[in-house]
């Protein structure tokens, strides 16, 4: 997959004019700060730059628009939530963003929910978990940062957050940002999901 940025977007308004401009689908990248969502961003589109990365956490404050595969789909980055540093203020500013972004949508197809694979889900992550599953929204969980884990390890991770999460194993996905670790089956997911709408 090959990605090119589009836009960031601080105001819904903006958004819904923005998607106004593209007929394909949208897939949305979710997860709590510093979970690792611009790394995968960029190892998804083989791009090491493309999404900016930061060790600090809190840094994606805004919806961050990307074209995959020259108009296949629109990949949405959305603020990273559970950030405790941040002002109180803050903090509603990404959720109004997150919550609105979810409510206005008439493209999203699918949502590809981050956590650390290393890391019991939050409550924050349950949280976002059972939204998606009570309002009918198809998402996959992706278990960012496999590399910090032996191969057991993993696989044992895995079938805890998904007991955590009360979802199926399967529907949890291990990556590793930094060798590469489960491109081919996240890549072979998002295929899946557009094939089923029609891109």
């Amino acid at each position: 997959m090959t990605g090119t940025f589009i836009k960031s977007i601080a105001d819904l308004s903006v958004y819904e004019r923005e998607s106004k401009a593209y007929e394909c689908p949208e897939i949305c990248v979710a997860g709590r700060s510093n979970v690792g969502k611009s790394s995968f961003i960029n190892m998804l589109t083989c791009r090491k730059k493309l999404a900016k990365t930061s060790a600090t956490p809190g840094r994606t404050r805004l919806l961050n628009l990307f074209d995959i595969d020259g108009g296949r789909f629109v990949l949405v980055d959305l603020p990273g939530y559970g950030y405790a540093r941040a002002s109180k203020s803050e903090i509603e500013k990404w959720s109004r963003l997150t919550d609105g972004y979810f409510s206005v949508t008439e493209k999203l197809v699918h949502t590809l929910a981050l956590v650390d694979i290393r890391h019991e889900p939050s409550e924050a992550d349950r949280q976002m978990i059972s939204y998606l599953y009570d309002t009918g929204k198809p998402f996959t969980v992706i278990a960012t940062k496999a590399d910090k884990l032996s191969r057991a390890q993993a696989d044992r991770a895995k079938r805890a957050i998904a007991t955590a999460l009360r979802i199926g194993a399967d529907n949890v996905i291990a990556i590793s940002a930094l060798t590469g670790a489960g491109r081919e089956e996240i890549t072979a997911r998002i295929n899946a999901v557009l094939e089923t709408c029609g891109n």
